[in-house]
């Protein structure tokens, strides 16, 4: 019987406990759990809280340690002067500081630079030659740079230059090529070259092993036209002066055709335009065989080629004033504009077929890009010199050839070119100089008045006047200064000629305070809104860094 008990115990061990009283199941360890629940509660809450407590201390009191960035606060406008000086049509913008905002590179000819240094001071004879640059938020001095030879081009923007991440310019000064770090003005190396090398300087694939692309520039000598290859990194020539057979070149550009091969176009003096791949023109530099330089031909471009010349006829339809590239919606290859004394062109950058042509009186300037519509394609900015001291300034359709836009205005020999910055609609703005006719001031000749008008697809028949000058303007630019928010241009007047000399001013202007002080101009009287909703509307524009 008690075995029986004590299995029906071992099987059932709670009914043992039926009837004992709870103080009994107290005293013999067994818990209820209300009130040891309430408390382990309790305690997790107070943890729980404390451990939030302890996090939110910990984020202030880094957000204190470690300050957030402060963004440079820029002025909405300065200006630079310098006396007893000349300047040159060279104007660059680039983030050169690393502050997020752009910067400026100018040159100007003087006997003393913006730093009180002297061309004596640096070993030169006066006058000098000074490249500057200056931060974009309040025009001081980031470097300055003087030059003992009489500066004849600069290039800037050229990638991994020197092996630099940041982008560098080239500078030819009577027979030196230097390369120059843009943020510190620090010479990474120099070449000596008796040839007389034209812009651009041209950027191709790396051509001597050493993970750094090179550099491609075309020289005279005599009528002869020459290839000089040097190294990015290093600036030491990679093999000899090559020999293309050309002679009167004007002009040239590197082309990227679909298959990814390189081929220079040369603009000639007889109207013609020619390509020569990249491959043949190292082939003739570098004469060493088995030489490992991953170059290769377009299949396609091969058919075209001249078996004797060993060149391409890109273009041959008239005397070509302007070459350009002009994108083609990020594809590859990018297309190929124009310019004659009769007509502007583009043709497809692989068949080299005409996509459209348009007839022009006289393109007084090189075009530029911008979009007016919302297609993608870049339109297409002509100024056609049209007599009688008149030009008209045109906007076309990139994708048909089509008149979006046009004006007559009083045209000004010395007017710098159209100048665009993109806005978020996906459209632009187009700045340029010039005048609208009955609006002129009889007192000051008309070589001498340049008015900067704004132009926004959104008011086709308003332009504001933002601007006007009487200076000798050497160089003009839009710029997006800061990126999607501070819209500008730049400014740089004074003598360009080597034997004048005068006041030399680099100013800054802010789109923003210019719209609100500017004069609305009417093309016609169909727009029906106030000047001031035009101001406040141009005011609400927002700018981008993207096409």
């Amino acid at each position: 019987m008690t075995d029986n008990k004590e299995q029906d115990t071992e099987i059932h061990p709670l009914k043992s406990e039926e009837g004992v009283s709870p103080a009994s199941l107290t005293k013999k360890g067994v818990c209820l759990g209300s009130s040891g629940l309430s408390h382990l509660s309790s305690w997790r809450t107070a943890a729980f809280f404390l451990s939030v407590f302890l996090c939110l201390i910990s984020i202030f009191a880094f957000s204190f340690i470690i300050p957030c960035p402060v963004r440079p606060v820029s002025q909405r406008t300065w200006i630079n002067t310098y006396g007893d000086s000349s300047t040159y049509t060279f104007l660059a913008v680039t983030d050169a500081n690393n502050d997020k905002v752009m910067d400026v590179i100018f040159a100007f000819r003087g006997s003393k630079g913006c730093l009180n240094v002297s061309c004596s001071d640096a070993g030169f004879s006066s006058p000098c030659s000074f490249l500057v640059a200056v931060t974009g938020t309040n025009g001081s001095v980031l470097w300055e740079r003087p030059l003992s030879q009489e500066l004849l081009w600069v290039q800037c923007g050229i990638e991994k230059l020197g092996g630099l991440e940041a982008p560098g310019c080239l500078l030819f000064h009577s027979q030196n090529l230097t390369a120059i770090d843009s943020r510190s003005g620090v010479t990474l190396w120099q070449n000596n070259n008796t040839l007389g090398l034209k812009q651009p300087a041209l950027k191709v694939p790396d051509l001597d092993g050493d993970e750094v692309g090179d550099v491609v520039l075309i020289g005279a000598a005599g009528d002869e036209t020459k290839v000089v290859i040097v190294s990015g990194r290093t600036g030491q020539q990679i093999g000899i002066d090559a020999d293309p057979g050309l002679s009167d070149v004007l002009g040239h550009v590197i082309h990227v055709t679909s298959s990814g091969s390189y081929y220079i176009l040369f603009k000639k003096a007889d109207s013609a335009v020619y390509g020569y791949a990249l491959k043949n023109i190292v082939a003739m530099a570098i004469k060493t065989p088995g030489s490992n330089i991953k170059l290769q031909q377009d299949p396609k471009w091969e058919e075209m080629t001249n078996s004797t010349s060993g060149s391409v006829s890109v273009y041959n339809s008239g005397s070509v004033q302007h070459l350009l590239k002009m994108g083609n919606q990020g594809k590859t290859p990018e297309n190929l504009l124009l310019v004659t004394g009769h007509w502007v062109e583009l043709t497809d950058g692989q068949s080299l077929r005409s996509l459209w042509r348009v007839n022009i009186t006289k393109v007084i300037s090189e075009p530029v890009f911008g979009n007016f519509n919302k297609d993608g394609v870049p339109d297409v900015v002509i100024e056609d010199e049209i007599g009688n001291g008149t030009k008209k300034v045109v906007i076309l359709d990139g994708s048909s050839g089509a008149v979006l836009w046009e004006v007559d205005m009083v045209s000004s020999s010395t007017s710098p070119k159209t100048s665009t910055v993109n806005t978020t609609d996906y459209r632009s703005a187009f700045l340029f100089w010039g005048e609208i006719p009955g609006e002129a001031n009889a007192t000051v000749s008309l070589n001498q008045q340049h008015f900067l008008y704004l132009l926004h697809p959104s008011y086709p028949k308003i332009l504001l006047e933002l601007n006007n000058s009487t200076e000798s303007i050497a160089a003009f630019k839009a710029v997006l200064f800061e990126k999607s928010r501070h819209a500008g241009y730049m400014l740089l007047t004074g003598p360009t000629e080597q034997s004048e000399t005068g006041s030399v001013s680099l100013a800054k202007r802010k789109l923003k305070e210019d719209v609100a002080h500017s004069r609305v101009v009417r093309l016609s009287q169909e727009e029906g809104f106030s000047d001031q909703e035009i101001r406040d509307s141009f005011f609400r524009l927002r700018y981008s860094s993207s096409t």
